[in-house]
């Protein structure tokens, strides 16, 4: 069980966050938080420490530069029972940190406007957010990091009953959670760029040397190829709306992707 003492919160995505922030701050649980989600949690009466005040460096670069500090990656990679960890953090004054709550930026409806530039997508591709989410999965048995906001309930529900703590089970969920969002959030990232610079270049590339697929399940089907096997069906998200191949070449199907076992 891992009881959770300090909780790093920064969420684009603010529904259901002042809810979580409060049920931590009740549980005794020290809250750092970023920018807006820290006006917003502290507008929701809750305490938080700003992260400019906990790291000693201040915000800056409009904001792409906040989190990416030692004292904030020290805290979610230190290994607990490794004595070295535990006496450089010390030696650095770098607190450890059992839980992060972040989503990214809206990079999806970003590029899912029909107007937008390439400046305004590469401004919404995330940094620090995907960094926190990797640092603390790869230290699952000790931080929590929780992606989605449709899993605060369940770990309040557990926090409550447990007196603060998180199962090695839940923490194995919520990591594999995050490491199956890094590589859509990649693959989106990387199609849209190929899309946009490829446009830019003479003669564009129709058929890109690399493609790369954000597939999503959409069923489970009766039977694969014969009666024996099990096979799911994957779309790419947003159906027909979504557009692959080069721009300014017509919109494609959404690609569909059977995959049956053997």
């Amino acid at each position: 069980m891992l009881k959770i003492k300090r909780a790093l919160i920064s969420v684009s995505d603010k529904s259901g966050i002042a809810e979580f922030a409060r049920f931590l701050a009740s549980m005794g649980v020290e809250i750092i938080s970023t920018g807006g989600t820290a006006k917003t949690l502290k507008d929701a009466g809750v305490a938080v420490i700003e992260m400019s005040d906990y790291t000693g460096f201040p915000e800056m670069l409009d904001g792409r530069v906040k989190t990416l500090h030692p004292k904030i990656h020290g805290g979610l990679l230190a290994l607990r029972d490794n004595p070295e960890h535990r006496r450089q953090i010390e030696q650095h004054g770098i607190g450890l940190i059992d839980m992060v709550v972040v989503n990214l930026y809206p990079f999806e409806q970003t590029i899912a406007k029909e107007s937008v530039s390439l400046e305004e997508a590469i401004e919404n591709i995330d940094i620090g957010g995907p960094s926190m989410l990797r640092s603390a999965a790869k230290n699952y048995r000790s931080v929590a990091v929780v992606c989605d906001p449709g899993s605060y309930d369940a770990l309040a529900r557990e926090m409550k009953e447990s007196k603060g703590s998180l199962a090695e089970t839940t923490l194995q969920e919520l990591a594999v959670e995050v490491f199956s969002l890094r590589p859509a959030m990649t693959a989106r990232s990387a199609r849209f760029l190929q899309e946009k610079l490829s446009a830019k270049a003479e003669g564009g590339a129709l058929f890109p040397d690399i493609l790369f697929l954000h597939l999503k399940k959409v069923s489970s089907l009766r039977y694969g190829e014969n009666p024996h096997q099990q096979a799911a069906l994957y779309e790419e998200p947003g159906g027909s709306d979504g557009r692959w191949g080069a721009p300014g070449r017509g919109r494609a199907r959404s690609f569909l992707l059977i995959i049956i076992s053997t």
